[in-house]
């Protein structure tokens, strides 16, 4: 069985050397691919898990349905993904204790099973505004826990993956959610007047693909690392902002990754620009583009990224730019003068074009801070950066939230302008 998979990871990747590591110890390399499908399994599983339960679609759909008031809705995304950037930089002070990191990925995997699965319970015996509050207290649970995972994932990949393999792991990984996202967002349109009981099927489905997630990062191989520097959480904590001053580099970096928080944010208000020409089903064709997305360029991201991974962030910050600009004067210019069918067709490329970008943004910039250190640096800076970005994330989309009340075409200019920001910030980074 080992060789089986000693094959189809030197197939995978295409080295005649499969076994030739860099950046990882001898005892590590020997137990490469073998890894190399676990943590590839247990993120096809995390990944199908987040789609059955996003909080951009899946529950603001259960609120709705049991009679929740909107203003819960529009707590879910901000929650679950500032909820679990937050709080690692006290996360990683507790990680760094530890020689073996796979753990508390397993912890926090069962622990986002169980916030699920209390969900599912909770929409089948609350309603109204009781169970918008136990929701929320749930996904705070919850995005504690996808924190906890976060932190040793990037650990563990370090430690097991070597370097000009490690974007390849996640551009596959993205590619197949991509297949994932596609055939569950057809299954939503099928059943787009679904009951209650179709949404708490797919929590607990989610539930059990969070345990079969565990179980598999559980079985990796993963020999013992440094813990010098472990104590107390917060004085570590507050050591660890201390690089940002003292490390030019990862404070270049830290400020690209913020600027291009651009891709991320803007998704939605394309879908917004499409939305007087298009009903309900042609707002889950933006859905499916995602996934087409990512089928399509999560592989070639990778593989580029393992070349490159700042090259990919240039790349990306350029294309952020065109995206941005040419959507603000298509609005402007000639949207007026086209058919509704015309309008929707050119946001719909818009929207895929950018989600292909962001899914460049996404791999370069991971890619890059896995490379730029090793050991408990690359935990304290994936604590740091994880964090200072969930702050920022707050501030920006509050920027972004209201300026657009003001002028959409302004908030897409202020994209373009921050992606432009990255892309003049990126071209001092360093080549790892």
């Amino acid at each position: 069985m080992k060789l089986n998979k000693t094959a189809l990871y030197e197939r995978l990747l295409n080295e005649e050397d499969a076994r030739a590591c860099t950046g990882i110890s001898d005892s590590a390399c020997r137990e490469v691919p073998g890894n190399f499908f676990k943590i590839l399994t247990a993120q096809f599983m995390t990944q199908l898990a987040d789609a059955l339960t996003s909080s951009k679609a899946v529950l603001p759909w259960l609120l709705h349905s049991a009679g929740t008031p909107t203003f819960f809705s529009a707590l879910l995304v901000p929650i679950r993904e500032s909820g679990s950037l937050i709080p690692q930089l006290l996360l990683g002070g507790l990680i760094r204790q530890c020689q073996q990191r796979k753990k508390f990925y397993v912890i926090g995997s069962i622990l986002q099973g169980a916030s699920v699965v209390l969900m599912a319970i909770a929409s089948l015996q609350l309603t109204g505004v009781s169970l918008g509050w136990t929701i929320v207290v749930l996904l705070i649970i919850f995005s504690l826990s996808r924190g906890l995972c976060s932190i040793a994932s990037k650990d563990v990949i370090g430690k097991t993956i070597p370097k000009a393999k490690r974007g390849r792991l996640g551009g596959l990984s993205a590619s197949l959610s991509g297949i994932i996202i596609i055939v569950l967002t057809s299954a939503m349109v099928a059943f787009q007047d679904a009951s209650l009981n179709f949404i708490v099927a797919m929590l607990l489905i989610a539930s059990i693909c969070w345990l079969l997630a565990a179980n598999r990062y559980n079985a990796i191989t993963e020999y013992g690392g440094a813990t010098d520097g472990a104590g107390n959480g917060f004085k570590i904590a507050i050591t660890n902002l201390n690089l940002l001053r003292k490390e030019p580099q990862f404070q270049r970096f830290v400020t690209v990754r913020a600027l291009l928080m651009s891709t991320g944010l803007a998704a939605p208000f394309i879908v917004l620009l499409a939305t007087p020409h298009t009903d309900l089903k042609g707002v889950f064709l933006f859905v499916l583009l995602t996934g087409l997305a990512n089928l399509v360029s999560g592989f070639i991201w990778g593989k580029l990224a393992d070349m490159s991974s700042r090259y990919v962030i240039l790349l990306t910050s350029a294309l952020s730019v065109s995206i941005f600009i040419f959507a603000a004067l298509f609005q402007l210019t000639i949207e007026s003068t086209l058919p509704s069918v015309a309008i929707l067709i050119v946001y719909l490329l818009m929207y895929f074009l950018l989600a292909v970008t962001h899914q460049g943004v996404r791999l370069g910039r991971k890619t890059y801070l896995v490379d730029m250190a090793d050991g408990n640096k690359r935990t304290d800076y994936v604590s740091v950066s994880n964090a200072v970005i969930g702050v920022l994330l707050l501030v920006y989309g509050a920027i972004s939230a209201l300026v657009a009340e003001w002028n959409m075409i302004l908030v897409i200019l202020f994209f373009a302008i921050s992606s432009a920001a990255a892309f003049i910030a990126t071209l001092k980074l360093k080549e790892i």
